[in-house]
């Protein structure tokens, strides 16, 4: 085959044969950009004259591929063209191709001033930080620890802040700076006297030190004023530099020069809100592909110092974030894993019919579906996860749910969904009684006199409150064995779920005169005589333990076992562990959570239509954990938050509603008001 010299796939452009230098963090970033569906390229990574460089040409069926050499050589005829290229294929790579953090730590941080922190060194060590600086002077022979010449009278030494204090980590880590061998410590020394003199006084001090200077996983980094580039390669081996990124260096300096740093506002004067301004980020990013093209790791100082901005460094591939907020920077990326996911597969959302959507139309079944825990920031990290698409969301008619309880401004589970079950405000902690602990007539009390079923679904604990709210009557939600008991005074057709770890055997012998106790869904038949109760354990594994569609297998044998009465039924199925992700402060926990409960809300939208008597409700008892979406990225799936609380919150949380009678549903009001509407849509009244 031979190379088709008139052809190389960059986004929609055809190039000749292209030689990109970027960092090597980003090549399959340019390689999935400039690769169109439309042209087959081929693509490769060389590393070749100290740089990383990627070739894209295009190759016909008759082309034959050129070699390295015969390609290397050609770059020099486009230096002009690779510029705009380049800039070009930046753009794309700032603005949308790295659409999400890359793997940062706290190892990636580095404390700015940190000698001006309340606990100089230990503060930003005993969170791992991965670059700690202190700026110097030289007065009368010491080696001063300060800012300026006001500090310079506190008489802080270099050697009693730092250097002791790292040669206490390294004899205690058996020559290593952490307890983790993997991990280095980069101490970024700014020079604030003449050059020559303060490093030759600091030479002499390390002298004292020989595990620091002699540990290979410690760098000592000279920034600030530095002798010529000239004299780097006269300083021992141990003293390293950190060069600017504007300049441009020698080989030779360049083996001694480990860092490029730079004053963010040369590059940028985004201030840290928002997104950064497309040509600025594109200049970023070519300041960020000219240090990892040089090898080099690379930090902004005086740069935005927020959450946001945090965000944006790691997407741009700064390699130190400069903070001076040594606790908040380090919080947020410990919990960055925890705050962030991405989805690894997405689901196809049903097409609703909207055939009998919002029509004062009879209503024969009620699917009351209760998001434990979801507020609409949940929702909307399903919604990003899932690339832009959830069930839910094609639900026309929408409302608003107030939460507090009788005796709480924020409510827990039992409350809230006794509210559903019974259309009265209730205690915090009470389960089908009202303030005073009196037991109130249930939805399924109401039904069955009017010979409607009532069945129950839960991805938790079948005694746990939102389910007990339907069939028990407890003043306290933990009285788990009591809970249970209620069931043999309730006239629901069956409860699915989770086995209780409070349900012993004399319990399971009473219940049993009355239900078929089974261990797994498959065992459950639709005889119209029998009552179940499936206790399974898969049902309690979280989406990400590998519970996989069990809730929409149990959604089926349920729709199949209640549609059998001519009466109608009502069916409540709880998505538990949105509400669990929310206490854990888990966003993983929290979106998988969700994407498995939308994907029942799809079954339940396409049952409704297919007999065009079914109301479905969508809601939550109260939102957990006060989400707020920090982050986030409709075409890979993305998304990031941050948790005020691991509790409830009072924030009032959506309803949405699909089918006839689903315009009862607008507005804003109390949770109370969805049992009346509910019955309402079903010509019941209370």
């Amino acid at each position: 085959m031979e190379a088709d010299p008139n052809s190389v796939v960059c986004a929609r452009f055809i190039y000749e044969n292209v030689f990109i230098s970027c960092k090597p963090i980003h090549m399959q970033v340019i390689i999935n950009q400039v690769t169109s569906k439309q042209h087959a390229a081929h693509k490769e990574m060389i590393y070749c004259g100290g740089r990383h460089w990627l070739r894209v040409y295009k190759v016909s069926s008759r082309s034959t591929i050129p070699t390295q050499q015969q390609l290397f050589k050609q770059t020099t005829k486009f230096s002009d063209s690779m510029n705009k290229l380049v800039s070009f294929l930046l753009f794309f790579i700032g603005s949308a191709a790295i659409a999400q953090p890359l793997a940062y730590t706290v190892a990636n941080l580095h404390a700015h001033n940190d000698y001006e922190k309340p606990f100089p060194f230990w503060q930003a060590y005993n969170r791992g930080f991965g670059s700690i600086e202190a700026d110097i002077f030289l007065q009368e022979g010491r080696l001063i620890i300060a800012h300026d010449t006001v500090q310079v009278k506190l008489g802080r030494t270099l050697d009693s802040f730092y250097l002791k204090p790292l040669q206490v980590c390294l004899q205690k880590n058996n020559g290593y700076p952490y307890s983790d061998k993997n991990q280095s410590l980069q101490l970024l020394i700014d020079i604030k006297t003449d050059a020559v003199p303060t490093i030759a006084a600091l030479l002499e001090k390390l002298q004292l030190y020989p595990a620091i200077i002699h540990c290979p996983a410690v760098k000592i980094v000279i920034t600030g004023n530095r002798p010529p580039e000239t004299a780097f390669a006269g300083y021992p081996p141990f003293i390293f530099f950190d060069g600017e990124l504007y300049l441009d260096y020698s080989e030779q300096a360049l083996q001694r020069i480990v860092m490029l740093s730079d004053d963010f506002k040369r590059y940028s004067v985004w201030n840290g809100k928002g997104i950064i301004p497309q040509n600025e980020r594109m200049v970023l990013n070519k300041a960020v592909a000219k240090a990892g093209g040089l090898h080099k790791k690379l930090r902004f100082w005086n740069a935005p110092d927020v959450l946001n901005a945090w965000y944006q460094f790691m997407k741009l591939g700064v390699d130190y974030i400069n903070t001076d907020h040594v606790e908040g920077a380090a919080t947020f990326l410990k919990q960055l894993p925890d705050r962030s996911y991405t989805a690894s597969s997405v689901y196809n959302t049903y097409v609703p019919l909207y055939k009998n959507d919002g029509k004062a139309a009879r209503v024969k079944n009620v699917i009351l579906l209760i998001g434990d825990g979801t507020g609409l920031a949940q929702w909307y990290a399903g919604y990003t996860a899932n690339k832009g698409a959830l069930n839910v969301f094609k639900m026309r008619y929408t409302g608003l749910s107030k939460t507090s309880s009788y005796d709480s401004y924020i409510t827990d589970s039992a409350p809230g969904s006794t509210a559903f079950s019974s259309g009265e405000k209730t205690n915090n902690r009470s389960v089908g009684v009202d303030h005073t602990g009196k037991a109130m007539t249930l939805l399924p009390d109401i039904l069955v006199k009017k010979g409607i079923s009532t069945g129950i679904i839960t991805s938790g604990d079948i005694s746990d409150a939102t389910p007990a709210d339907f069939y028990a009557h407890q003043a306290e939600r933990t009285n788990s064995e009591a809970v249970l008991n209620d069931l043999l005074q309730s006239p629901i057709r069956f409860l699915m779920g989770e086995p209780s770890p409070k349900a012993n055997a004399a319990l399971l012998q009473k219940l049993a005169t009355q239900f078929s106790i089974v261990s797994n869904l498959d065992s459950v038949t639709p005889d119209p005589a029998r009552k179940w109760l499936v206790t399974e354990k898969k049902a309690g594994l979280s989406m990400l333990q590998g519970r996989g569609d069990w809730a929409q297998k149990a959604f089926a044998k349920a729709t199949a076992i209640l549609s059998q009465n001519k009466n109608g039924f009502f069916l409540v199925l709880e998505g538990a562990q949105i509400d669990h992700g929310g206490h854990e402060n888990k966003l993983p926990y929290v979106v998988t959570e969700v994407m498995d409960f939308d994907q029942t809300i799809g079954k339940a939208m396409a049952f409704a239509d297919s007999n065009g008597e079914t109301l479905v409700i969508v809601t939550a008892d109260h939102e957990t954990g006060g989400l707020t979406l920090t982050d986030g990225d409709y075409a890979s799936g993305y998304t990031s938050g941050q948790f005020s609380t691991d509790d409830h919150t009072a924030i009032p949380v959506p309803v949405f509603a699909y089918g006839p009678g689903a315009q009862l549903f607008s507005g804003v009001y109390e949770n109370t008001e969805i049992f009346n509407k509910i019955l309402a849509a079903l010509g019941i009244k209370k």
